[in-house]
């Protein structure tokens, strides 16, 4: 079973449809998957085998997808990095990967040239590439589940990178949830990549592809192109980080837009804050679909539909809305203490996973694996709490809990809270290490442009709705947060910050412990 095989099928019944298209025009299924095939006989016509690596170091454009699928025709797994990395952390995907070949995009090409004695590299818009694809197509090789498709690498905020390995079966079954849990999708249907497509919108390409649906290819993220998009296709779907959803929502142009043809918004990758969720529904109705997995289990760990977006907004539970769902179709979802046991409802523990979607391990990390992998379930890291309806919220990345006084403190619930302030852009709370208590809270607030937001009115706020041990001892006040390349605050950075002293605004409140 090979996903490209798969995709033939697809080009056999709808040869006609329109199948990926961007600035550069738009190709047929029947094109799509004659490249396809051609690219996969240039490959081997190159000397790769199967199961060697390819890395994709490209900006979003149509060629990523045909050169994704024609690595699995030849039967090649590929290795697609963010564009927005630098070339020591691109290089050192390519070493750990051991990539025999490098595709980019001519900017990136350059920019690699250094590279050039690690691996060959050939730029799109070229000669090289041209030939890439100018032979004979060949037929998709057979292969099994269990090959592998794609190495994702993890955005590595904590140190060096691990790549995940997905094979063709956990793809698949990635595309299968999204027909089950999302929408069930056909030619008729408009998929919009907006966010990089070598991290989740790349990914939400394939149940996309997999069904004939129409692929629109933004070379990045912006306002006007996605509302043009949406006003222009039919059923238009995508994928967005929440920081992109949050940007769109308080754009001016937004609220004038017709969003008739607009059918879904998966978002995931990140926090979604409960008021910055409520002005999305207001906006577009229930049309949101929030997902909930990491590049270990791809997409596909739990989600909140669009029927239960409009129940919780309906009924005013923010406590719903602040839940990333349930989980997904044929996915086991657990919440156990540091001994694997598991939690009942309403206990907070690491969130562990099991399906097929998981991966099959990292790429050469047995130490990695056997901590990550035990047991069978994939160990996420990150810390939740099941309701007793089977709701999971996420509360932190185990890392990132705060413990004062010996009392566990959840930076999320914290950032939550100080959101519903109408001056308040951006925030991310951090602990850090107090004498007495242990550690103490500390808030990074970044103000919308010209307002005015002091220390005295973010207390008060967390005054009147969390305990008072839980709110911040200090506010820092930043121009904007520090994130990687996938959108995600850096709190190692924050925690940097702090490390280096002074600037803190402390809030006096001498009835109160840190």
């Amino acid at each position: 079973m090979n996903l490209a095989a798969l995709l033939v099928n697809v080009a056999r019944r709808l040869p006609a449809q329109p199948a990926v298209s961007d600035s550069g025009g738009t190709s047929t299924y029947a094109e799509f998957a004659y490249r396809i095939g051609c690219g996969a006989g240039g490959f081997a016509a190159r000397g790769l085998e199967p199961g060697d690596r390819v890395m994709l170091f490209m900006e979003n454009c149509a060629e990523f997808l045909e050169v994704l699928f024609a690595c699995w025709a030849a039967g090649l797994c590929a290795v697609p990095v963010n564009a927005r990395l630098h070339l020591h952390e691109a290089e050192y995907i390519l070493r750990d990967s051991a990539s025999r070949l490098i595709v980019a995009t001519p900017s990136l090409a350059e920019m690699l040239a250094p590279l050039e004695n690690e691996a060959p590299i050939i730029a799109t818009e070229t000669s090289d590439y041209a030939g890439l694809f100018a032979g004979a197509p060949v037929r998709p090789a057979n292969g099994n589940p269990s090959d592998r498709a794609w190495l994702f690498y993890t955005s590595g905020t904590t140190g060096r990178p691990k790549g995940a390995i997905l094979t063709h079966r956990s793809l698949l079954f990635m595309c299968h949830c999204y027909y089950a849990d999302i929408d069930r999708i056909d030619e008729r249907d408009t998929n919009l990549h907006a966010a990089p497509l070598s991290h989740g919108a790349g990914l939400y390409a394939l149940p996309h592809l997999l069904h004939g649906s129409h692929q629109i290819v933004l070379p990045h993220f912006d306002i006007d192109a996605v509302i043009d998009a949406v006003m222009r296709y039919p059923q238009v779907s995508m994928f967005a980080a929440p920081t992109m959803l949050t940007r769109l929502v308080q754009a001016p142009a937004a609220a004038s837009a017709d969003w008739h043809n607009l059918r879904t918004i998966s978002y995931g990758g990140g926090p979604m804050y409960v008021a910055d969720l409520e002005r999305a529904l207001d906006l577009f109705g229930p049309r949101l679909y929030q997902l909930y997995g990491q590049g270990e289990s791809p997409m596909t760990i739990t989600g909140l539909s669009q029927r239960m977006h409009a129940q919780a907004a309906e009924a005013r539970k923010r406590d719903r809305l602040g839940s990333c769902g349930v989980p997904r179709t044929g996915v086991l979802v657990k919440v156990v203490d540091a001994d694997d046991r598991e939690l009942p409802a309403g206990e907070t523990g690491e969130v562990i996973t099991r399906s097929d979607c998981v991966m099959e391990g990292y790429w050469q990390n047995p130490a990695a694996n056997a901590e990550t992998l035990r047991g069978g379930w994939l160990h996420t890291g990150d810390l939740g709490s099941f309701d007793a309806e089977g709701f999971l919220t996420l509360r932190d990345r185990s890392k990132d809990m705060i413990i004062s006084g010996g009392s566990n403190i959840y930076p999320r619930e914290i950032e939550e809270v100080l959101l519903r302030h109408p001056d308040l852009a951006e925030v991310s709370v951090v602990g850090q290490a107090h004498p007495e208590w242990g550690e103490e809270v500390v808030a990074f607030v970044v103000p919308r442009p010209g307002a005015v937001l002091s220390p005295e009115a973010l207390d008060q706020l967390c005054l009147d709705h969390i305990a008072r041990f839980k709110r911040p001892r200090h506010y820092r006040f930043l121009d904007t947060l520090p994130k990687n390349n996938y959108g995600k605050v850096l709190k190692t950075e924050l925690r940097r910050i702090l490390a280096q002293g002074a600037g803190a605004i402390e809030v006096q409140d001498k009835s109160r412990r840190p």
